[in-house]
């Protein structure tokens, strides 16, 4: 059976996620504790790819980058340049809606320690090449950090040396552009490794492309 780029709440694909998914709904019934589902526009041109929820974050509130410190970052640089309107309150009932943009990560589930296995990037990139293929107008995705991108290349069946890394680097790829950015983590922004306007010239460039 053909992935589908959303999956289910019950998904039981990964054992070790899966594990831990069903401890925090020991400890925490009334967290969302699924595999994150994207947020965004159907239609959308751009893509925002993450690695995995946070256990904080999405694994609590149910929508990616909500209610941890990078969503905040990342929901203001989006609503700076037109791809959100509305205000980022940190939960997902604040009425924010993206515009010509999606957000997503490559794993759906929350890892143990924020680090998924290889394993479990591979289990689940079919959901990301159905996400992708889902996506009619897709022309950008900006990936936050290394192994976002190159689970991208993987999903899009190229080698992930099809794309150099680096914060800031573009590359063309068939059919996309792609935008590397390091993840708007407090451990990167905290540590000067990723400033507010290192993370907002990257979606300006992304602006004025798809403006152009």
């Amino acid at each position: 059976m053909s992935a589908v780029a959303e999956p289910a709440k019950s998904c039981a694909l990964c054992p070790r996620l899966v594990a831990y998914r069903r401890d925090n709904a020991t400890a925490h019934p009334d967290w969302f504790n699924g595999p994150a589902p994207s947020f965004g526009d159907p239609n959308a041109r751009l893509l925002v790819l993450g690695l995995a929820p946070g256990r904080m974050g999405a694994n609590r509130t149910g929508r990616p980058f909500t209610g941890d410190f990078a969503g905040k970052l990342l929901f203001e640089t989006l609503l700076h340049f037109g791809f959100a309107e509305g205000s980022y309150l940190e939960r997902p009932d604040d009425g924010l809606r993206l515009i010509d943009c999606l957000v997503s990560n490559a794993v759906r589930c929350a890892p143990p320690g924020n680090r998924p296995t290889p394993d479990e990037e591979d289990t689940c990139r079919p959901h990301l090449k159905a996400r992708l293929a889902a996506l009619p107008k897709l022309q950008a995705v900006v990936t936050l950090g290394d192994v976002s991108r190159r689970n991208l290349l993987k999903a899009l069946g190229l080698k992930a040396s099809a794309a150099a890394g680096g914060h800031g680097v573009i590359t063309d790829l068939p059919g996309l552009r792609l935008y590397n950015s390091y993840h708007c983590s407090r451990l990167n922004t905290n540590t000067g490794r990723l400033t507010p306007q290192m993370f907002r010239d990257v979606f300006a460039k992304v602006r004025a492309d798809l403006d152009a």
